[in-house]
């Protein structure tokens, strides 16, 4: 059982937690002749694949090395600016080294605030009165399972597409805010949840699931 993350949302729409647990680390490192084939440019302090895609290199992932040397910012470790080196056609052929980018807080607490609305219109669409909204949204390589609770918090977890048993994962996860988060005096409702015993048990219970199952919980 592998499971990605998990996340809280408030019944206001604010990510009040996130915890990224099993986030695999993709790589693709290919040989480029000149010139590259792909668009590259600098945004948010890293350079990102703009345009074309190829041998498993997606658009928005991170260039992380050039013939093995490190890439920070837009500069190699040794000084030279990336895209000087890129625009060289005496240095080629390069050997460039991609991975996903990994989200930033703020990207988070941004698709956080996109599932609420989301999850509203789910159930405005619903034929039945009183829909419980999206519990399960589904792609190729990961589904998201959502549980919202009746003040209106809602608990997504977001694993592999064939893991089963995770509405039981998700209550327990609820069991372990009302025990650590709700019942510590110095939380507040609403605000993000910064609770020592919360994080340390909810990372005992994933790894529990991950190596005995579902079942065992």
């Amino acid at each position: 059982m592998v499971i990605y993350g998990v996340y809280i949302v408030s019944k206001s729409g604010g990510l009040i937690f996130n915890h990224d647990h099993n986030i695999p680390k993709l790589e693709t490192e290919k040989t480029f002749s000149f010139p590259l084939d792909i668009k590259l440019q600098y945004e948010n302090k890293k350079i990102v694949v703009d345009f074309g895609q190829r041998d498993g290199i997606m658009v928005g992932h991170v260039l992380t090395a050039v013939n093995g040397t490190p890439v920070t910012g837009r500069q190699l470790d040794d000084g030279r600016d990336v895209f000087e080196v890129l625009e060289n056609e005496e240095l080629f052929p390069l050997n460039l080294k991609f991975e996903r980018s990994k989200m930033t807080t703020n990207e988070k607490i941004f698709l956080a605030s996109m599932f609420y609305p989301l999850f509203a219109i789910a159930s405005q669409l619903s034929p039945e009165p009183k829909s419980s909204g999206i519990e399960i949204m589904e792609a190729d390589t990961f589904k998201l399972h959502c549980f919202q609770t009746l003040t209106g918090v809602k608990f997504m977890i977001v694993s592999e597409p064939n893991q089963v048993g995770m509405e039981i994962l998700l209550k327990r996860i609820y069991e372990l805010y009302a025990d650590y988060a709700l019942k510590n005096p110095f939380y507040s409702l609403e605000m993000p949840i910064r609770c020592e015993l919360f994080d340390t048990n909810l990372q005992s219970l994933l790894e529990q699931i991950e190596k005995t199952g579902i079942s065992n919980v």
